[in-house]
């Protein structure tokens, strides 16, 4: 519109009261109009008006009320006839802009490189099959820019800004998504890179979103650090990050990162849950990638849940467990959960030894009659003991035995010698307490060593391995010990000591001596290997015999107990 059509608008829209005065200064309207005017004294548009007068606005029309026709305007000007333009709206197809520059006999076709979106290739096309030439208008050269990081590089080193990336450890659970947590999902989705294991990348990853295969924890903090532009990663771990799994290794690698971890449903919580029991009482093992005696594990305790996988399959698990004795217990195998193929088979042991299963599986083991002795002290009635050639092979009698044990302090995981170990009635029980550990029996009669391991597979002992030899030299190759039984050295106590001291110096060492000689060996060797801790106890034992109507007690040698160890210095 023009200016007479401004001030017409203006007057019938704005009201009666505004005169559209060509000073808008309070003065034509006698202050009467609403925000111009003014009230009380009815001074105040004046006033302003007054002010703005300091002001200047320069207004000068920008282009004119005419159709828009740059283009034809353009043409004209450069002296093209209206009868040589054609002016459309495209992109066209090939076929139209064939037939447009053979009707024209164009020699020459001048277009911009419009990509896909402006038919670039159906000029191209056409221009060859009408014989004309292609003038190309590229796109103004683009300067090169920084990436992401380098950006965040550049801040980091100018101003000492620090950004610390997000990392989110997710427990996806089984593997389905219905058996994820909101959180997890959540998480997931607003992940710009998605880390793990492929299995665990397939189940997870939504449609397009990067992700990276990747199991080792060291692997997995290097591509982190290594790209800062995923400002917000997420790590997919199996199951719950608490079990099992490898957060407990993959958080110190992060600890530049803001970390967050959230749990997800465990494989035992939704095995228990398929078989409707609880599992607050159930001992927790893992075999999956790891060497592990699960035997002593299912003797001790009435359930025991386990992660097979990889060598230690669910078929071996079963065998081993038949072939120590454990057949009868019942197993529950878990195989795929969560997905839709899931299944679970109960059964004996011995029963599914020969059956196929899923190489990644989960196993609840009962066993209705668990071991329930927590202290050492078999009954010297338990083990063989032969009367070959070489007569009664020696044993440690069930008294002193408990005694050298006591004094041994074993733990769950120690590595144990039993040297001149006879019939190995100490051996096995240090096998018994040291579930976890390993005991090395060593012994130089062959009559014994054969009596030793029947007296190991009868106790279904696999943390037990027979050493035929003598000590020293037999235990040269053997791993260092944390704890060590003497109860015979053929004369070699001082090379044994010495040889069980270079392996570790804080071994602890119970040796049992009855002979006058030995204990004065004994003696000396306390003193001249300079132990912080040497003790020597007398036990003197007398065990009841019936004769005839009365019971009397007949005494046996007295045993002396040595117990030697340096401990280490804080």
């Amino acid at each position: 519109m023009d200016y007479n059509e401004v001030l017409q608008r203006a007057r019938e829209r704005i009201g009666p009261k505004c005169k559209v005065c060509p000073e808008c200064n309070g003065l034509g309207c006698g202050n009467t109009m609403p925000g111009p005017g003014s009230k009380a004294p009815g001074n105040g548009a004046n006033d302003n008006w007054r002010a703005w007068r300091r002001w200047s606005l320069n207004m000068d029309t920008i282009a004119p009320n005419t159709p828009v026709d740059a283009s034809l305007a353009l043409c004209r000007e450069a002296g093209v006839q209206p009868s040589h333009i054609l002016a459309m709206q495209g992109p066209f197809s090939e076929e139209m802009d064939t037939a447009m520059l053979r009707a024209v006999s164009a020699k020459w076709l001048v277009t911009k490189d419009g990509g896909e979106a402006g038919g670039f290739a159906a000029k191209v096309a056409a221009a060859r099959k009408a014989g004309a030439n292609v003038l190309v208008i590229g796109r103004p050269k683009q300067r090169e820019g920084k990436s992401f990081s380098q950006v965040l590089d550049s801040l980091e080193c100018r101003f000492g800004f620090r950004f610390a990336q997000s990392v989110k450890i997710v427990g996806i659970g089984p593997g389905s998504r219905d058996a994820m947590t909101q959180e997890a999902r959540r998480a997931i989705e607003e992940a710009d890179c998605l880390i793990g294991a492929r299995r665990m990348l397939d189940a997870a990853a939504r449609g397009g979103q990067k992700t990276y295969a990747a199991i080792a924890p060291q692997e997995i903090a290097d591509f982190i650090h290594a790209h800062c532009e995923y400002r917000q990663s997420a790590v997919v771990m199996s199951g719950d990050t608490g079990f099992f799994s490898g957060t407990r290794k993959l958080l110190p690698l992060l600890s530049d990162c803001e970390v967050s971890v959230l749990p997800g449903l465990s494989s035992l919580s939704y095995l228990c849950a398929r078989l409707q029991t609880s599992y607050e009482d159930v001992h927790v093992v893992s075999l999956h990638g790891r060497a592990h005696d699960i035997t002593a594990d299912v003797r001790a305790h009435a359930r025991v849940f386990a992660l097979v996988g990889g060598e230690n399959d669910v078929n071996g698990l079963c065998r081993t467990l038949a072939e120590n004795g454990l057949g009868t217990v019942t197993v529950s195998v878990g195989e795929q959960l969560s997905y839709e193929d899931e299944t679970i088979t109960t059964g004996m042991a011995e029963e599914l030894q020969s059956k196929a299963f899923a190489p990644l599986s989960a196993v609840l083991i009962e066993n209705d009659h668990p071991d329930a002795i927590v202290t050492h002290g078999l009954p010297d009635e338990a083990f063989l003991r032969g009367a070959g050639e070489g007569g009664v092979v020696p044993m440690t009698k069930s008294e002193v035995r408990a005694v050298a044990l006591s004094k041994l302090r074993l733990t769950e995981r120690a590595v144990c010698y039993d040297i001149g170990a006879g019939t190995g009635s100490v051996a096995i029980e240090m096998a018994l307490q040291a579930k976890h550990g390993h005991v090395y029996a060593v012994e130089r009669r062959d009559d014994a060593v054969e009596l030793l391991k029947k007296n190991q597979a009868a106790f279904h002992v696999e943390n037990l391995t027979v050493v035929s030899g003598t000590a020293p030299e037999a235990c040269r190759d053997l791993p260092a010990p944390t704890h060590v039984f003497i109860g015979g050295s053929a004369g070699n106590l001082r090379d044994i000591l010495s040889m069980l001291l270079a392996k570790n110096p804080h071994a602890r060492i119970v040796a049992t001596a009855v002979s006058l000689e030995s204990i004065a060996e004994l003696t000396a060797c306390m003193k001249d290997f300079a132990f912080t801790e040497a003790e020597a106890v007398s036990v003197q034992i007398a065990r009841g015999k019936k004769a005839g109507p009365y019971h009397l007690m007949t005494g046996q040698n007295p045993v002396y107990i040595f117990t030697m160890q340096s401990e280490e210095k804080p």
